[in-house]
């Protein structure tokens, strides 16, 4: 336990800080840039990541949107209970219905997850054409899908956008957002709870370290540029979309305290207002708990 909380204790300093929430698109974009480069310029040195039935590939990557979405469903939901409670004073029901509303990120991820996967495999089938090594005297077949080439062992030449650099830039954002919670949430040392918590926030930054080191492999073995460039932007812009999404519940916090949301930090506009992760804060950069203080003071 003494681990756990040690571990925790430095992930949340890192991770869970404004920094990285701030550098991670940017750092994401910049390892798409490089690692074009790098490929480009055949200086990638030969590892077992080239093969795409690497461990991590085939038990992480390939199941991505469900690894974060079984760790993140608990998180947000243990959190925002507990956040409901100790910031706003909320009973239960009222608690319950806080989660509920925080929940629908994921429905909405998930949904936004489906739609792009599938997108990205019609661009494909539409822009593709199959290379068979049959006969000359074999009448030439027309293959429609990308699957039913590779039935036939051929070789699909299409445009294909990457799953991988949209999945894991997706992912990891999602991630970092979500545990933003930690920087202003309050928890007794010796609970069960904080030990929970902990738990699932550890396996949460170890999760978005492999999706990062994944999206760095990506980047250097896989893929062109364009690919990976449309890959990591759409990405971003799904991560943006469920932010966004999410700002329209804040009027209803709002009224609660007069509480002013804080605006992610990969947004342009100052007067959008952004509830990520529960994690409220004053213009000021103020927390809700000390501009209560400052507000009975006054």
């Amino acid at each position: 336990m003494e681990r756990l909380e040690r571990c925790g204790r430095w992930l949340r300093a890192g991770l869970a800080a404004g920094r990285v929430r701030c550098r991670l698109p940017w750092l994401l974009l910049g390892i798409v840039l490089l690692g074009s480069a790098l490929k480009d310029g055949d200086m990638v040195p030969e590892t077992p990541m080239r093969n795409k039935r690497n461990p991590l590939n085939v038990y992480f990557v390939k199941v991505a949107w469900a690894w974060t979405f079984w760790l993140l469903l608990p998180f947000i939901a243990v959190t925002t209970y507990q956040f409901a409670k100790s910031k706003f004073l909320y009973g239960p029901t009222k608690s319950i219905l806080m989660v509920l509303r925080r929940l629908s990120a994921l429905l909405v991820g998930t949904a936004i997850w489906y739609v792009c996967t599938g997108l990205f495999m019609y661009i494909e089938n539409l822009t593709g054409m199959c290379s068979t090594s049959g006969k000359l005297s074999e009448p030439r077949r027309l293959y429609a899908t990308k699957q039913e080439c590779h039935q036939d062992n051929g070789i699909w030449n299409g445009f294909d956008i990457s799953g991988h650099c949209f999945l894991l830039s997706y992912c990891a954002l999602m991630i970092v957002e979500e545990v933003a919670v930690l920087e202003s949430l309050s928890i007794d040392q010796n609970s069960k709870l904080r030990v929970v918590i902990n738990g699932l926030f550890v396996s949460l930054c170890f999760l978005t370290m492999i999706w990062v080191f994944m999206f760095l492999c990506t980047a250097v073995y896989f893929h062109d540029f364009s690919q990976k460039l449309l890959g990591v932007l759409i990405g971003l812009s799904a991560w943006w979309g469920v932010l966004h999404l999410l700002s329209q519940q804040k009027e209803s916090f709002r009224s609660l305290e007069g509480v002013t949301l804080t605006p992610s930090p990969f947004l342009l506009s100052q007067d959008t207002e952004i509830a990520v992760g529960c994690f409220w804060r004053s213009p000021g950069n103020v927390r809700v708990g000390q501009r209560a203080k400052i507000q009975q003071q006054g």
